[in-house]
């Protein structure tokens, strides 16, 4: 295999961030949101309209992978395009992130992902629904049906995790975020434990809202989804 760009890029990494503050909009409960906010339009998933040959890698997820707050091309999609292009994958990325959607909502489009027939999809759900207090069981249930879907396609699979900010107290957050390692192993499938490593708390990384990624900071999510991927991936 050709030596891959992405390796440099995934040198820097820091080691997992915790979540001190992670997110700065305020869902209906008061709550910081780390994909929704009760004044956020939802945004509509910005998908390729022109099949051109090269297999299909989707990115599901919500606002963090549509790139809300961004100008368009500069979602993580967006960027991973660029980073697999510049190591030669033949693939063509498409972003089908919707603002303020919660694993349900994803649940209720994975047949329109399935339509794309994609080789692999980056799953990233959940924050939307811890932030809102909705029971962690069924979050999961959501996330393991959207995979077990997923595999039935024979479509490979990686997810992506987030977290809570601390006011939503120790036991919830730990059980939320043990709510992905447990899902991995269960679907065997790899993980990336979080989103926004190397990009939460680093001077550019986010937008004022502390919710999003800058432009800057996809570019690094971009990175840490490659890294994920890039075992998956053939030339």
């Amino acid at each position: 295999m050709q030596r891959s760009v992405v390796s440099p890029i995934l040198a820097g990494l820091s080691a997992f961030v915790c979540a001190a503050c992670l997110f700065g909009c305020k869902a209906d409960n008061g709550k910081a949101d780390p994909g929704i906010s009760s004044q956020i339009t939802i945004q509509q998933p910005v998908t390729a309209q022109v099949p051109d040959g090269r297999p299909v890698i989707v990115c599901f997820g919500d606002s963090l992978t549509a790139g809300l707050g961004t100008d368009p091309g500069q979602s993580y999609p967006d960027a991973l395009q660029k980073l697999l292009d510049q190591a030669n994958y033949p693939y063509r990325v498409v972003n089908e992130g919707v603002s303020g959607n919660t694993t349900k909502d994803g649940l209720d489009r994975i047949g329109r992902v399935l339509a794309l027939h994609p080789v692999l999809v980056v799953v990233e759900f959940g924050g939307n629904d811890g932030l809102r207090g909705l029971p962690l069981e069924q979050t999961k249930s959501n996330i393991a049906s959207i995979i077990e879907q997923l595999l039935a396609a024979r479509t490979k699979v990686a997810l992506a995790g987030i977290t809570l900010p601390p006011d939503y107290g120790p036991d919830y957050i730990a059980k939320f975020n043990a709510m992905y390692p447990a899902i991995a192993k269960q679907y065997h499938v790899p993980m990336l434990p979080f989103l926004l490593q190397g990009v939460y708390g680093v001077s550019g990384g986010m937008q004022d809202d502390q919710t999003h990624a800058t432009a800057q900071g996809n570019k690094q999510v971009a990175a840490n989804v490659a890294g994920l991927i890039e075992p998956m991936l053939k030339h």
